[in-house]
């Protein structure tokens, strides 16, 4: 059943919220690029039945328009949602300022396993601060 709520939650437009901070993360970039991916193969099957169905081969940007509305653009309001989310989670997170922080998915490199507010998989045993350039302070 776990399978069919992700699935759902992908076609319903979900974007991650600052419960995923303290959480295992719902929202990573992977899954948003699996829900653009999934909600683009079924618009692109929906679109080409009705335009098979009413002789509509002269109206392609409708699909075009379809795909970004009910693709693309839902994708990236979650990718920008998410960018925003992981800058805060960085700064104010032990994990996020480790090197070995992966912040694509939320989870930590040696470990592999998710990162949060209130699990960090090494209790802080293994960090390591990320090196800063000069051009990043």
């Amino acid at each position: 059943m776990d399978f069919i709520e992700k699935i759902i939650d992908i076609l319903q437009f979900r974007e991650g919220t600052i419960d995923d901070d303290y959480n295992e993360p719902v929202v990573t970039i992977g899954s948003i690029i699996f829900g653009a991916l999934l909600r683009a193969a079924i618009v692109i099957l929906a679109i080409f039945f009705v335009v098979e169905y009413f002789d509509l081969r002269g109206f392609w940007y409708l699909t075009s328009f379809s795909v970004w509305l009910l693709a693309a653009f839902p994708a990236y309001r979650q990718y920008t949602a998410y960018n925003e989310r992981m800058k805060n989670f960085e700064e104010e997170t032990l994990c996020g300022k480790c090197k070995h922080f992966e912040p694509s998915g939320q989870f930590c490199r040696i470990y592999d396993e998710h990162v949060s507010k209130n699990y960090i998989p090494c209790e802080g045993l293994s960090f390591e601060p990320k090196e800063f350039s000069a051009d990043e302070e």
